[in-house]
């Protein structure tokens, strides 16, 4: 994925997730995204932190629970 503001569709092809997923979770704000003219984009580099964020929360969570 080259573009660096990729459409919701490619953003549900590197979550490996449905579209509806995304589009719920943009809506939702439980993903970095923006709409232009009413349609969702996202920031890939948003994406690949927000990406980092859940990995680290996973993580500490399982640390937790040791």
């Amino acid at each position: 994925m080259s573009d660096p503001i990729p459409p919701l569709p490619e953003v549900a092809v590197l979550l490996k997730v449905a579209e509806k997923t995304v589009y719920t979770m943009a809506r939702n704000g439980q993903i970095p995204a923006f709409k232009v003219r009413g349609q969702w984009r996202f920031k890939l580099d948003d994406i690949g932190g927000w990406i980092d964020e859940q990995k680290a929360s996973v993580h500490s969570f399982a640390r937790s629970k040791q």
